[in-house]
């Protein structure tokens, strides 16, 4: 008995450079909304261990392949990782990233067609010891007209207290003016009592 042969799929990426930053990674056939694309991969290292690996690093580069997982774990993808690496920030994603199991993996958030870039938004965490100038070094230029300018997670809007409706005197009706046709019935009832 022959044995037909299998067609393979073609790939669902390729990394190729990008109008936004570097490297990028392309859809390169139709990829449908809930399509689990990629998995982030690299070392897995302490908080600890990924500060001391990147002590030196200048900090006007934003330039990163950490992704952090939890208080404990953060995935350098710089070592042993893969094309996951290469998706970039956007502010109108199309993917976005999610955790199975302290594992991390980017997904389709809506249908990707041949061509498009693949991005999701970082929502970088901002902390009380960053540098002055954080937002201009985590500048984002994807282009979206939905931009929000930055990489950085949005900052915390102040809450506003809820208003309060303005104070009646007790016994006062509230009254509504007439107007369209009950009203204009009403203005005629008025009128004809009147004339009596």
């Amino acid at each position: 008995m022959k044995k037909t042969p299998t067609r393979r799929r073609a790939p669902l990426f390729e990394v190729r450079h990008s109008r936004i930053h570097g490297f990028g990674v392309f859809a390169a056939r139709r990829i449908r909304k809930g399509t689990t694309i990629i998995e982030y991969l690299g070392d897995r290292l302490s908080h600890a261990q990924a500060d001391e690996r990147y002590e030196d690093k200048d900090p006007n580069d934003n330039h990163t392949f950490l992704f952090t997982v939890d208080a404990r774990i953060v995935i350098d993808a710089g070592v042993n990782g893969n094309e996951a690496r290469y998706v970039n920030h956007g502010c109108d994603p199309n993917c976005e990233s999610s955790m199975r199991g302290k594992r991390i993996f980017i997904e389709a958030i809506r249908t990707i067609q041949p061509g498009e870039e693949l991005a999701y938004d970082y929502q970088i965490q901002r902390d009380s010891d960053d540098a002055p100038n954080v937002d201009e070094v985590f500048a984002c230029r994807c282009g979206a007209v939905s931009c929000r300018g930055s990489m950085l997670e949005a900052p915390k809007k102040p809450r506003k207290k809820p208003r309060r409706a303005p104070h009646r005197a007790a016994g006062k009706k509230k009254t509504r003016p007439a107007n369209g046709r009950r009203g204009a019935q009403r203005r005629e009832a008025l009128k004809a009592r009147r004339r009596r």
